[in-house]
């Protein structure tokens, strides 16, 4: 496994060594005693998978602490930008947007500590699985509007598609200027 740093204290692009023979191939996608020597040190306690048709996007999403989520997300079958956005107070890298390409051929992660925002856009037919170190818990959850004009993020997906509680979500300012969040 190669634990790729990103520039953002703990947020990782993991690429797992993937065995390839005649009969296809095989590749461990989460081992603990693995993890822990690369420094990543979460307990699982929920997973989930969805699929997202080409020119979805989905997020920013979060939850509020007590029920903040650590999640090592991937894709199955398709590519996604995945995009992060840190929102850990006094983190020097505050409000920094991080981008990575997933796909299912390279069976690459990204490992997303808590206290950032995440989503993605489906860049082809795409099922995305993660694994969240909490469970999910609605009162707890928020999120930043996916154009949300100070993070001007480049999604890369023409007309996207956005459901409605997304395209209702705050922007980085409205979540400060209500404490929901701070610097």
């Amino acid at each position: 496994m190669e634990v790729k740093q990103t520039g953002i204290e703990g947020l990782v692009e993991i690429f797992p060594a993937v065995y390839n023979d005649s009969r296809g191939w095989f590749y461990e996608f989460y081992r603990e005693d693995t993890f822990n020597k690369s420094g990543i040190h979460y307990k699982f306690s929920q997973e989930n998978r969805s699929f997202s048709k080409k020119g979805v996007i989905r997020g920013l999403h979060m939850q509020l602490p007590p029920y903040a989520q650590a999640k090592l997300v991937t894709v199955l079958q398709g590519r996604v930008l995945d995009v992060v956005v840190d929102l850990r107070p006094g983190s020097a890298t505050f409000a920094q947007v991080y981008y990575c390409l997933l796909e299912a051929e390279k069976c690459n992660m990204l490992m997303v500590p808590e206290g950032f925002a995440h989503g993605f856009a489906a860049l082809e037919d795409s099922v995305f699985f993660y694994k969240c170190s909490n469970i999910y818990h609605r009162e707890s959850e928020n999120g930043i509007r996916w154009n949300d004009p100070q993070l001007n993020i480049n999604w890369q997906v023409q007309n996207p598609i956005i459901s409605d509680k997304d395209q209702q979500l705050p922007t980085l300012e409205e979540l400060l200027r209500n404490s929901v969040i701070s610097r």
